[in-house]
């Protein structure tokens, strides 16, 4: 695997198969990430091969020329009709016009956010295709996005989490007014917000009793297993963090949010443009900042994480930090936090695209070395 790995990279580029879209509610910002990510693309080394995961699960080779002239409103974009992708041998070549001069991927840059591409599902697949990707692993994706599980491990780790509760579906509708007022226990306000969901999506900040369970059903629209979070009075900090050995820790940043939702909502990330404002670095102490270096690089590894994630903190008034969650394959849009804090750490969006690529090949390699079989 070393061997021809090294002979692949001396002979021609490195064919990148970048996989976007997705069946998740966050199928536009993928989209819009996946642009960012092929604007970055180092073309001397890399050539990419786009393909786009449609919202029936649909895979279609995808035009650059479409996709970097897309717009940049979530609302507006979509994965365009293309040659679909013959899975029948995944990703031993894609054989059918107009990629026929594809004869195979060597490395996948995933940039599917959410269920069915962030969750272990895709990270899955390729392991099994024997492709390199970049992140995460099968169970450090699983973990990211399945915030109980998540918290639960982070509590375990004597990580400091916001108090949270989880419901399921199934217990819920048994019982709903018992469980509401088991919630308001814990005290108002209370975030609900789905399990297994990215981009503030299925997310409302709950003031009042009778608001609770409008929320929660809102909340199963998007999964069968929803959480209540006590809402905390601090900062939001957020980390980049990249793999390698050891992994490092950018920079922290910082969120502050200016829209009527009264949080980082969906619309204050992605449709209104003057719905947050972020300071760049975080206005914080130099020993806060080590703090919360420290603590992203421990909930990494705690996590099971590898590659690349961004890591959210809360900063409370009396210096405390909170993990809220980690993210395994963050957005990489024009105003996302994980390229903006690399850049501001001295790595520039090409160059961090570029270590991303090492690091997946590299693993793969490491993989590749293990015994496969106890019989010789």
């Amino acid at each position: 695997m070393a061997t021809a790995t090294r002979q692949m990279t001396q002979s021609r580029k490195i064919r990148v198969g970048i996989v976007f879209g997705g069946q998740s509610a966050e199928h536009e910002i993928s989209i819009l990430s996946a642009r960012n990510v092929l604007k970055a693309l180092d073309r001397s080394r890399f050539e990419p091969i786009l393909i786009g995961i449609d919202k029936s699960g649909g895979w279609l080779v995808q035009s650059e020329q479409k996709l970097l002239s897309g717009s940049t409103d979530p609302r507006k974009v979509r994965i365009d009709s293309g040659v679909p992708v013959q899975l029948a041998s995944p990703f031993t070549g894609l054989s059918t016009e107009p990629a026929s001069r594809v004869d195979g991927l060597d490395v996948i840059f995933p940039v599917l956010h959410g269920t069915l591409g962030e969750d272990g599902a895709m990270q899955g697949l390729l392991e099994v295709a024997g492709i390199p990707y970049v992140g995460a692993g099968v169970l450090g994706s699983a973990i990211g996005m399945d915030k109980d599980v998540m918290k639960r491990l982070l509590r375990d780790a004597g990580i400091p989490i916001a108090d949270f509760r989880c419901i399921h579906q199934d217990r819920f509708d048994a019982r709903p007014v018992q469980f509401c007022a088991e919630l308001v226990a814990m005290g108002l306000p209370l975030f609900i917000k789905p399990a297994n969901a990215g981009s503030s999506v299925g997310i409302r900040k709950v003031m009042t009793a009778t608001a609770l369970e409008d929320a929660i059903r809102y909340a199963f629209g998007f999964d069968s297993k929803v959480l209540a979070e006590a809402a905390i009075i601090g900062r939001e900090i957020e980390l980049a963090v990249l793999g390698g050995n050891p992994p490092s820790a950018s920079v922290p940043g910082e969120i502050i949010v200016e829209h009527a939702d009264g949080f980082y909502s969906y619309d204050a990330k992605y449709i209104d443009e003057h719905g947050a404002r972020f300071e760049m670095p975080a206005r914080i102490t130099s020993e806060e900042c080590q703090r919360a270096q420290a603590l992203a690089l421990r909930a990494f590894e705690v996590l099971e994480c590898d590659g690349m994630a961004r890591v959210d903190l809360f900063l409370q008034p009396d210096g405390l930090l909170l993990v809220n969650e980690i993210n395994t394959i963050p957005g990489f849009t024009a105003i996302s936090m994980y390229p903006k804090l690399w850049a501001l750490s001295g790595v520039g969006v090409t160059e961090l695209v570029t270590r991303l690529i090492d690091l997946a090949l590299k693993r793969a390699q490491r993989r590749g070395e293990l015994r496969r079989s106890f019989i010789s």
